[in-house]
């Protein structure tokens, strides 16, 4: 597997969490909520049952797994760093 794949699969996560949150601030809020909750809890418990009890399970799937819960909060900060606070927010 080659070196930097985890940075290829984090830049392309953030750019399309951030074309949702160009297109609809609403619901680019609510799908970056739903799946960085998502994806850290399916890691939180993979984690711990990898230590409960030792699998074959491969290294990427980790990285691969905490790149996928930081993204949606990365591409969040990155759109409010450019754009300010979203809309909805101020109604």
């Amino acid at each position: 597997m080659r070196r930097w794949w985890w940075l290829e699969t984090a830049l392309a996560e953030v750019a399309i969490y951030l074309l949702l949150w160009i297109w609809d601030e609403y619901i680019a809020s609510l799908f970056s909520l739903i799946f960085g909750a998502i994806f850290l809890f399916l890691l939180l418990v993979s984690l711990v049952v990898e230590w409960i009890e030792p699998s074959k399970v491969p290294r990427w799937y980790y990285a691969f797994m905490l790149v996928s819960a930081v993204a949606p909060v990365a591409a969040a900060l990155i759109y409010m760093g450019i754009f300010g606070r979203p809309e909805w927010l101020i109604r």
